[in-house]
């Protein structure tokens, strides 16, 4: 195989390189389909796709990555479709992953009513939640905090100590100058204030 060193029996069908640059750091990636005794006992159709590529700056590694790299495979059934966009097709998948994961943290883990009516209404809290969520990184937010997880905004934006001040008909919102992430704060807010009226 051209990937690593694969099962015995596998046999690699096709191979495409894909290389995408995110900010300075280029990432390559090797994306191969499978095919032979791997595949022995599976449905008809089904389709094994291996991508290899080079864990990003600061991942922890894996015990099963191989030399430095990181193996991930799937299986789908498509047929006629090129292993490259597969293999995109896969990894936006993973966005609507991301989703489900920042909606469990934000309080669909668990459902705290006891009757049907009263945990739909939650569910709708939950869901405004998480459409602030998804708008404010893309409106208000940029660089690495635009990725920040809910538990992570909860600590350093939305619990910070704060004083509302109403004077000569304005609000004023008085943030703590010793928190580390007053400046993102800030920064948020003028970004939102700078937006055009939508209505």
């Amino acid at each position: 195989m051209g990937l690593a060193e694969g099962p015995v029996g596998c046999e690699e069908r096709s191979t495409s390189q894909v290389k995408k640059r995110i900010g300075s750091y280029p990432r390559v990636r090797w994306i191969a389909e499978l095919d032979g005794d791997c595949l022995k006992g599976w449905p008809t159709g089904m389709r094994l796709i291996v991508r290899k590529e080079r864990p990003h700056p600061g991942a922890q590694l894996r015990i099963t990555d191989a030399d430095g790299m990181r193996l991930t495979c799937f299986a789908t059934n498509t047929a006629g479709t090129p292993i490259a966009a597969l293999e995109l097709r896969h990894r936006r998948r993973a966005r609507a992953e991301d989703r489900i994961r920042a909606a469990r943290a934000t309080g669909l883990r668990n459902l705290p009513l006891h009757h049907a009516a009263q945990n739909q209404i939650w569910l709708e809290i939950v869901q405004i939640a998480l459409d602030l969520l998804a708008w404010m990184p893309m409106l208000a937010l940029t660089g690495d905090v635009r990725r920040w997880e809910p538990r992570r905004l909860r600590l350093r934006l939305f619990s910070t100590a704060a004083q509302l001040v109403t004077t000569g008909r304005r609000r004023i919102l008085r943030l703590a100058a010793h928190w580390p992430w007053t400046g993102v704060i800030t920064e948020a807010l003028q970004r939102l204030a700078a937006l055009p009226n939508p209505g």
